[in-house]
């Protein structure tokens, strides 16, 4: 791994642990004032609904300037967010900082694949890149819920999201100086539709297969909150469920690079979708939080194995000018799902209850496992 990867790495670790802790911290305030599942629902979904409006002008912004410009507004506009919640730490802020938080690191990321996909040569280079890549949300992922988790149980909300609000700034520190790439050239940078890539099958059954994927993401960072608020558990506790998932998909993905040039893209995301049916449909019957952490730690294996994987077939599908908006497509999808999700997630399982959310994932995500086996077409060398 070069020193420049290594500063990304860095840089994207700390900008998306903002996102992640105010994703914990945000809802469970929310919960303790006495909002319903259903708001906290639309609270969660709120991260996401930003990046479903940015990811393609985002996209195609990356493609024109490069890496240093939208990165250095994600900073800004995450640090904004987060500092909106230290001064007024209140429900319709905590709505417009979800936007900010959420919106910024999905702008900066696409900024961050699009750099390191073209800087990589060849098909296992791109799969060993976006393993190293990977590896930074998966941190942050323990990071920040674990973080603001513990700064809540000692000194309170406010002191949590000024936490969050200094940790964009760190990310710009990172980022600061990395080699720009040559803009693509003009004469075929410019495509009829960013919609035109739909034409590719290929291109449509790994957005689906990642959609399926996605949504198992959703579901548990949604509902281990709500579950364990239900059993009384502590904002610690909490963070620190949340911390293992994020641990175990950072731990696989330090040794995704390592067999990058053995492992079939297909068989490995085909085998994640079965696990993580299995996975979500014992999780609502754990009551302990130990064993709800250890259940947490096995789907972190699963679902974090998958995106480098996912992001080397995409480079591969899509000509190298458009790589930009072919990585805002995928996070338009992903983030479509992540709107629409929590707050069916919210309103279901007010009605039923969460282990019917639990539930109904797990089969859709072990029935959709077929997908993955329609991507051999696409297995790389």
């Amino acid at each position: 791994m070069s020193v420049e990867l290594a500063r990304l790495i860095a840089c994207h670790v700390f900008l998306h642990a903002c996102m992640a802790g105010m994703r914990m911290a945000a809802p469970l305030l929310a919960l303790r004032e006495g909002h319903s599942e259903a708001s906290v629902g639309v609270l969660v979904a709120l991260f996401a609904l930003t990046q479903v409006f940015l990811a393609l002008p985002a996209g195609r912004y990356a493609d024109r300037h490069g890496l240093a410009r939208p990165v250095g507004l994600g900073v800004i506009a995450a640090s904004a967010g987060a500092a909106l919640a230290v001064a007024w730490p209140v429900f319709p802020v905590l709505c417009l900082s979800a936007l900010l938080t959420g919106g910024a690191t999905g702008a900066a990321s696409i900024a961050l694949q699009r750099h390191v996909g073209r800087a990589a040569e060849g098909a296992t280079q791109l799969r060993q890149v976006f393993s190293w890549l990977a590896i930074g949300p998966a941190i942050s992922n323990f990071i920040g819920p674990f973080a603001a988790g513990l700064v809540i149980d000692h000194a309170g909300f406010r002191w949590a999201f000024f936490l969050l609000a200094l940790l964009p700034l760190v990310a710009w520190l990172w980022a600061r100086g990395a080699r720009e790439h040559p803009a693509a050239d003009a004469s075929i940078a410019a495509p009829r539709s960013a919609w035109d890539l739909w034409q590719e099958p290929m291109f449509r059954r790994l957005l689906l297969t990642n959609w399926l994927l996605a949504t198992c993401w959703d579901v548990h960072t949604f509902l281990v909150p709500v579950i364990g608020h239900e059993r009384g558990l502590s904002a610690s506790v909490i963070g620190s469920i949340l911390g293992a998932f994020a641990i175990a998909a950072a731990a696989i993905r330090v040794l995704l690079p390592i067999v990058a040039a053995r492992v079939r893209e297909w068989a490995l995301v085909a085998a994640a979708m079965l696990a993580s049916g299995v996975l979500l449909a014992i999780y609502p019957l754990l009551r302990e939080a130990w064993a709800m952490g250890l259940c947490s730690v096995f789907l972190g294996v699963a679902l974090g194995s998958v995106q480098p994987m996912i992001m080397s077939m995409l480079h591969q599908i899509t000509p190298s000018h458009r790589h930009g908006e072919a990585v805002a497509m995928r996070m338009l999808v992903i983030n479509a799902s992540s709107v629409a999700m929590p707050v069916a997630f919210g309103a279901v399982g007010t009605a039923v209850g969460v282990t019917a959310v639990f539930w109904a994932v797990a089969a859709a995500v072990a029935v959709g496992a077929r997908l993955a086996f329609g991507l051999r077409g696409r297995q790389s060398s």
